[in-house]
């Protein structure tokens, strides 16, 4: 029916799965196991071994990304955060950089990318955020909104205009002019650490700027959101098997009209609704992780179909979930009560829905479709 978990480390995925709606309802998870994640690369799991991280390939992080998603959402979303930040660092800094702030995030420390602010979301080209290099000095001014993972960051890598063009840039969270708050009541993956960031006139070594300050704005948001779609993905693969296996146990076990429920015809209906969403969300999941191995042209577009066929797909069935398990899945804190608002806030974060569906039309309209391109035979 769905997947077997990756082996190794049950102790921890059995204290992940005891304490995950415990942790939704305080809205944070202890950050002693954060660091010690962390610190067994398994945060960031595709940086390479040479970094101190696990080397996973796509696929096998995938597997992984989806096993955690499975269990808590807000961890999976930690995980998505630091793998953006690695991959930034991986794909922009220079040799130095990459020994420099890699072994950090396999290490236990950990980081948050912020690219959203106020007036700047799907409209990232609206961004204000400015960075100015003085000599050997960098400088940051700005106000980032909804960051997950910021209010566990040790620093926390910012996306900001520069005079002629973009740049991404290291800041470490306890840097003079640096101001981290909390949202206080987040509807979905509460436990997540969501917080604004704010910069007043932070000054950083310019060695912290990755790549330099001249980048394309659209190439480094691409960079970024290509690893978290493909993560977010997957975690909605693990949102979908966690609804299926609780929504199944309990059809089998609940009985009315003398009989177990899921024997009825509309509930019946409803689960195998459930599993064919599983089921093709881990298709398209495992047809962008394969493009991602291979270096494949087709790679953005089937990253941003597996995100938005993942997030889609997780927020129905949640519904479904919900409406076979009734009262006995909408208690606070229940799985398929963190799905049902967890999922949703699937379809807004690293490419809107919308976004996502104006992406793939481009591309039909770009290539013709897979018949044009001799796909379908």
């Amino acid at each position: 029916m769905s997947e077997a978990p990756p082996a190794g480390h049950e102790d921890t995925w059995r204290l992940v799965a005891d304490n995950a709606g415990a942790w939704d309802l305080a809205g944070e998870i202890p950050r002693p196991l954060l660091t010690d994640l962390g610190a067994r690369g398994l945060l960031c799991a595709e940086v390479g071994k040479q970094y101190g991280g696990l080397g996973l390939a796509s696929l096998d992080s995938g597997r992984l990304t989806a096993h955690t998603g499975s269990l808590c959402s807000s961890l999976r979303s930690v995980m998505t955060s630091q793998g953006m930040a690695a991959w930034t660092v991986q794909r922009l800094g220079d040799r130095a950089q990459r020994a420099a702030f890699l072994p950090q995030l396999t290490g236990g420390r950990l980081a948050a990318v912020a690219f959203s602010e106020p007036q700047a979301g799907s409209d990232l080209g609206a961004m204000e955020t400015r960075l100015r290099v003085e000599g050997d000095t960098a400088v940051v001014d700005g106000v980032k909104s909804w960051i997950t993972a910021a209010a566990y960051a040790d620093f926390v890598v910012v996306i900001a205009r520069t005079r002629d063009g973009a740049a991404a840039v290291v800041v470490p969270a306890d840097a003079e002019g640096v101001r981290i708050e909390r949202v206080a009541h987040p509807m979905g993956c509460r436990a997540a650490g969501h917080a604004q960031v704010r910069l007043e006139g932070v000054r950083l070594p310019a060695a912290n700027v990755l790549g330099g300050t001249g980048l394309s704005l659209p190439f480094l948001v691409t960079t970024a959101l290509a690893y978290g779609r493909m993560s977010v993905a997957w975690g909605c693969v693990g949102i979908l098997r966690a609804l299926l296996a609780a929504a199944g146990e309990h059809a089998r076990s609940r009985r009315q009209f003398g009989r177990p429920i899921g024997e009825h015809q509309l509930v019946a209906g409803m689960l195998a609704d459930v599993y064919a969403a599983e089921r093709a969300a881990t298709a398209v999941c495992r047809q962008a992780s394969e493009c991602w191995e291979s270096g494949s042209p087709d790679l953005v577009t089937a990253t941003v179909l597996a995100k938005h066929v993942g997030a889609t797909q997780a927020v129905r069935a949640s519904a479904l979930a919900v409406q076979v398990m009734a009262s006995a899945g909408a208690e606070d804190g229940h799985v398929v009560a963190r799905a049902y608002r967890d999922a949703k806030l699937m379809e807004i974060i690293e490419g809107s829905s919308e976004i996502c569906r104006l992406e793939l039309a481009r591309h039909v309209l770009a290539s013709g479709g897979p018949l044009a391109r001799g796909e379908a035979r």
